[in-house]
């Protein structure tokens, strides 16, 4: 197993981890769902939103939001893999499309959007904003989250939102704007999902963002394995160590670490809805 940064303290509140990905965390630490769900509670993070990013990885979310009472599940085609898939795109869409309704372990779509920053030619981006509206459509037919990707491409996802309709609940993953995309988008009522990166010294434009964004639309990502916060930047992630990012937040608002917590998990439940127990989970109570 790849050597993990220790564990922070024990949050005093628990809270919701509102976006990870636990089969990829897997792949880079050694972490089993099971073990990084331990690991998480132990230090507060009572909950995960396990997010697919490809058929395979949609179905995996799927099959652990079933066994373990502490996830969610979300499914989609990541922009970066729509590109990639070529001339398999179609059928991966219709394997996702077709996971909707199979079970109330799915509470969103996503994630989705658009990536420019991998993505530089005008057929790929097009290709994206094809399947973007495709994942919004899902979104708001099965009355679930809609969970956005937005990397380098901020009018461009905002264009695509505002030509389709707005779901009615849209979490904008890793937000990574400042305070004027984000009252852009929460003027839609969008949540906007914080992770590691706002601890990271040059970000002052997304800690502005962080200021200025209501209590009842903020959430707090790790990303996990990926952006990971100060002061353990480097290492690879894990949902247990959302609690750096709480703190971290709590302090540039000015609020109770524990208010916060609580505050999160509220939304988190506001967004993807209540995670009550699956009915196959092997960890049920």
């Amino acid at each position: 197993m790849t050597e993990l940064p220790e564990a922070p303290d024990p949050l005093g509140v628990p809270t919701t981890d509102a976006h990870t990905h636990l089969g990829t965390t897997e792949r880079k630490t050694g972490l089993t769902a099971a073990d990084a769900l331990a690991r998480a509670a132990a230090v507060g993070v009572r909950r995960v939103v396990d997010v697919g990013y490809d058929l395979p990885s949609s179905r995996a979310a799927v099959a652990t939001a079933e066994a373990h009472d502490a996830v969610v599940a979300t499914v989609a085609i990541h922009p970066h893999d729509v590109v990639e898939l070529g001339d398999g795109l179609d059928e991966a869409l219709r394997g996702v499309e077709a996971l909707l309704g199979t079970t109330d372990r799915i509470r969103g779509v996503g994630e989705t959007g658009l990536d420019h920053y991998w993505v530089k030619d005008e057929a790929g981006r097009a290709l994206q904003r094809d399947s973007f509206a495709a994942h919004i459509g899902w979104a708001r037919d099965h009355d679930l989250a809609l969970v956005i990707h937005d990397r380098d491409a901020h009018d461009a996802v905002l264009d695509v939102l505002d030509a389709v309709g707005w779901p009615e609940r849209v979490q904008m993953h890793c937000f990574s704007g400042d305070a004027g995309l984000a009252r852009r988008c929460l003027a839609h009522g969008a949540y906007l999902s914080f992770p590691g990166t706002v601890t990271f010294k040059a970000n002052e434009a997304l800690r502005e963002a962080a200021r200025i964004t209501p209590a009842e639309r903020l959430l707090v990502e790790t990303d996990a394995p990926y952006l990971t916060p100060v002061p353990v930047r480097g290492r690879p992630n894990a949902s247990y160590l959302l609690p750096h990012t709480v703190r971290f937040l709590a302090e540039l608002r000015g609020v109770a670490v524990d208010e916060l917590a609580a505050t999160l998990d509220t939304n988190a439940t506001a967004l993807f809805g209540d995670w009550g127990a699956s009915t196959t989970g092997s960890d049920r109570g």
